[in-house]
């Protein structure tokens, strides 16, 4: 495959800075109200979650990593709907007794948006629909950078503030993805909880999110890349520190350990992150 110029990268990621934006959990963000968080991620597996829930040694002494710079925003078309978007640009390797594969492209891309439906005391409910387009790889690949199909998700989201008996909130969240091809429908679930530290410029979240296989698939799918198989169970607990260095942008740093699953790999995802979170207006 023909890779993309540096040039073209650079201008993507700075085209996608300049319309950004993200919100906790349920939460739209206000008109013109635009937050952009670009990290580098490390995700390393030798592992794997077997058909029967175990968590065991990935066959034939293999190691899987996945290093990728990714692009998250949201931007406040009104202060009731969100736009939203994401890709990344990924370097994977996985190396095996007996063999030893590499790939490197830009990932799937979400397109999607979220709308306000009732806020009051009693908290923020939402909605959220998403469209995953596959990115700029073959799904046939001896290591695909994913399962090459679209993807549409819809999902509920209830978020409430903790204010004032803490600096904090809570959001859960219950979705369901329909995939196009061979790879199983999912359910989706998600709860998060997230606090400032007192009057410092640290703040902390955690979340459990969640994915269930329908099991309708029409196959298990490659091993060539064991985070897209067909058919898979996953529980990632996300543990996540930030800084704000300015009202306007700050830093980030996450640790993500696959805690459950099945028929996928059992890996952990470092990361570290630069946000800005500001208005056009």
């Amino acid at each position: 495959m023909r890779l993309p110029s540096l040039t073209f990268i650079v201008m993507l990621l700075l085209a996608t800075a300049l319309s950004s934006n993200v919100f906790a959990g349920a939460w739209t963000q206000p008109k013109g109200v635009f937050y952009e968080k670009i990290a580098f991620n490390y995700y390393y597996a030798d592992h794997v979650f077997d058909s029967s829930k175990d968590r065991v040694r990935t066959p034939n002494n293999g190691r899987f990593k996945d290093r990728n710079i990714s692009n998250y925003f949201e931007i406040g078309i009104t202060d009731y709907v969100t736009a939203i978007t994401s890709f990344s640009y990924k370097w994977l390797h996985n190396d095996y007794t007996g063999g030893n594969f590499a790939a490197r492209s830009f990932g799937d891309i979400d397109l999607g948006a979220r709308i306000k439906l009732l806020e009051g005391k009693q908290g923020v409910v939402s909605t959220q629909v998403l469209v995953k387009v596959p990115g700029l790889y073959g799904s046939t690949d001896a290591l695909p950078l994913g399962n090459g199909q679209y993807d549409l998700e819809a999902r509920v989201l209830y978020g409430r503030s903790f204010w004032p008996l803490i600096p904090g909130y809570g959001n859960i969240e219950a979705g369901y993805r329909w995939r196009a091809g061979a790879p199983s429908n999912e359910f989706r679930y998600l709860a998060e909880v997230g606090s400032d530290f007192g009057k410092t410029p640290l703040y902390g979240r955690a979340k459990l999110d969640g994915t269930l296989s329908a099991n309708n698939g029409s196959n298990m799918g490659s091993w060539g890349n064991p985070t897209a198989t067909n058919n898979f169970d996953l529980g990632k607990l996300d543990l996540a520190l930030g800084y704000k260095v300015r009202p306007t942008w700050g830093l980030e740093g996450s640790y993500i350990k696959e805690l459950y699953g099945k028929n996928t790999s059992a890996g952990s995802t470092f990361s570290l992150a630069v946000y800005i979170k500001t208005s056009l207006f």
